[in-house]
């Protein structure tokens, strides 16, 4: 029997599906979605593949377990972001840009592609596009206050602002090939992140 090294068999559970996670999160930044197994993320924390079963029936669950925990977090930073309610809608809207380039440029958003690679059952795909709707919809919510028609529309169409602007940043985690050639044609990431911002808000005001 597996040594029990927190306060109850409880705890000792939620410690190692953490750690589970945090080693499924570290193979898939560093060596891609197919290395990904239960078999990999067990070796990484010396947990035997029969163990880590009772925690991820495959690796699909793996990654819609790791999308269910990361998501709901960057929500979170995107909402508190464009909080307070009724400040300039420029600045809320530059705020929610900043937020979303560090999530869309972080190895949590290689959760996508590495979705995409291998496919998910049906009942997946939606929960992914449920939690993939509760990032943008900070965003709407704050175009929703100041009297904007359509803001869920805008929302989802500034998403792809943000994208873009990833992209020319970090171009190896957002899952898009090598970044542009360096010389006379390349921007500084500071610049590129002014302009996606700029591009941003006028879109939206």
């Amino acid at each position: 029997m597996p040594r029990i090294s927190a306060a109850t068999v409880a705890d000792h559970r939620a410690n190692q599906h953490a750690a589970l996670l945090d080693a499924a999160r570290e193979i898939l930044a560093a060596e891609g979605v197919h290395a990904l197994s239960p078999a990999a993320v067990g070796a990484r924390i010396g947990l035997a593949r029969s163990s880590v079963y009772r925690y991820f029936a495959s690796t699909a669950d793996i990654l819609a377990q790791l999308v269910e925990d990361a998501f709901p977090r960057w929500s979170a930073r995107l909402r508190a972001a464009v909080a307070p309610a009724g400040g300039p809608l420029p600045d809320r809207i530059r705020a929610y840009g900043r937020a979303a380039l560090d999530f869309v440029g972080s190895p949590d958003y290689a959760l996508i592609p590495a979705l995409q690679a291998i496919g998910l059952p049906q009942e997946c795909r939606i929960r992914v596009e449920e939690l993939h709707g509760e990032l943008t919809a900070p965003l709407a919510d704050a175009l929703r206050e100041a009297g904007m028609d359509h803001p869920a529309l805008r929302a989802d169409l500034a998403w792809g602002v943000v994208r873009a602007g990833a992209r020319r940043l970090q171009p190896d985690l957002a899952g898009h090939g090598t970044p542009p050639a360096e010389g006379p044609g390349a921007e500084p990431p500071e610049k590129i992140v002014e302009l996606t911002l700029d591009v941003l808000t006028r879109a939206l005001c």
